[in-house]
């Protein structure tokens, strides 16, 4: 049975954060990070919701952009997470576990309600 996407608002909220952990990993190009994206289950990504905010985690220095040209093709912006990014994610990362550990608590106490 195929997994549902996550809905709009939550890629919303998470999608910097979700980013940054991606370009911990490597630097990447859009289309990359959108692959990665979809392989650790947040669906479908597309580019007018992915762009604003890499522009946006850019304006704040948290990745750094560069021109590669093309292999046969157009050139690519290849997006790298910045010190202050990976600053940031450490950050955020403790901040949303214990986001998440409180929302599993709240859900587990009206789990009874939901069956």
């Amino acid at each position: 049975m195929p997994t549902a996407e996550p809905s709009a608002g939550w890629l919303r909220g998470a999608l910097p954060l979700a980013l940054a952990a991606v370009l911990a990993e490597a630097d990447q190009h859009g289309y990359a990070l959108v692959r990665q994206l979809a392989a650790h289950g947040f669906g479908t990504v597309r580019g007018g919701a992915l762009y604003p905010v890499l522009g946006r985690m850019e304006t704040e220095g948290l990745v750094e952009a560069r021109w590669e040209p093309g292999e046969g093709g157009p050139g690519r912006k290849v997006y790298r997470l910045t010190d202050a990014g990976r600053d940031r994610l450490r950050e955020e990362a403790a901040g949303w576990q214990r986001f998440s550990e409180a929302m599993n608590r709240l859900l587990a106490q009206n789990a009874k309600d939901l069956s």
